[in-house]
């Protein structure tokens, strides 16, 4: 693994969630020659990506000497080596308690996304906006990263309502932690416009997700309203 190699200060993760084929033996095979930098999480039975993210983030954070922890997608859609420019927005701005990778298309970044994703993206972007009270542009790009704190670890202590859009609900529990001082939720976050982010053939999420994340929506909304 030649970014583990050339980067030894971050350590990795990988959480199998139960699959039934030989995704915990390929793991494993990533994992030789790197025993101290990477750790293999085996959940016995599958219990979805957002349980999957909460124990390695868990896990993380009981780390010695851990600044940082976040959760990267397994598909490398946001290749690793972004993961440092999210980490010196938060080193150069000790204010911020996470950054959100944000997947803008603009002139000089190689952002590449199928329409009918960006289009329910936009859509779905508004509706998370209004249902947080949040001008948020991107709950769910798979790149994130959190100070490592106490806080953090409030966010991740429960298992979440959502199997879709833990995401949101992250949010959703840091504006709670925060007692709803919306301006102290905004100066905390930050999004920053990934320099590259392609679609991967093969993605699990259809169209018809979208649907199934605004019921996500509806159940946090219900259940963090103030």
């Amino acid at each position: 693994m030649n970014f583990a190699e050339a980067n030894p200060s971050i350590h990795f993760i990988l959480v199998n969630d139960g699959s039934s084929d030989n995704t915990v033996d390929v793991l494993h095979r990533i994992r030789v020659g790197h025993e101290e930098q990477i750790e293999v999480i085996d959940q016995a039975t599958n219990r979805g990506k957002a349980e999957a993210v909460r124990v390695g983030t868990l896990a993380a954070l009981q780390m010695e000497g851990c600044a940082y922890v976040g959760f990267w997608d397994a598909d490398l859609a946001t290749p690793l080596d972004q993961i440092s420019n999210l980490t010196k927005v938060l080193a150069t701005r000790p204010e911020l308690a996470m950054v959100f990778g944000a997947r803008v298309k603009l002139l000089g970044r190689q952002v590449q996304r199928r329409a009918i994703r960006h289009y329910l993206g936009r859509v779905f972007a508004t509706v998370i906006s209004l249902v947080l009270n949040l001008p948020i542009y991107d709950t769910q790009c798979g790149a994130k990263i959190f100070r490592a704190t106490p806080e953090t670890a409030s966010l991740f202590a429960e298992p979440f309502e959502s199997r879709w859009v833990f995401d949101v609900e992250i949010v959703a529990r840091f504006i709670q932690r925060r007692a709803y001082n919306m301006d102290s939720v905004q100066s905390a976050i930050y999004e920053f416009p990934l320099q590259e982010w392609r679609d991967i053939a093969g993605s699990k999420v259809r169209p018809r997700d979208f649907f199934r994340a605004i019921f996500d929506v509806l159940k946090i909304y219900l259940r963090y309203r103030r």
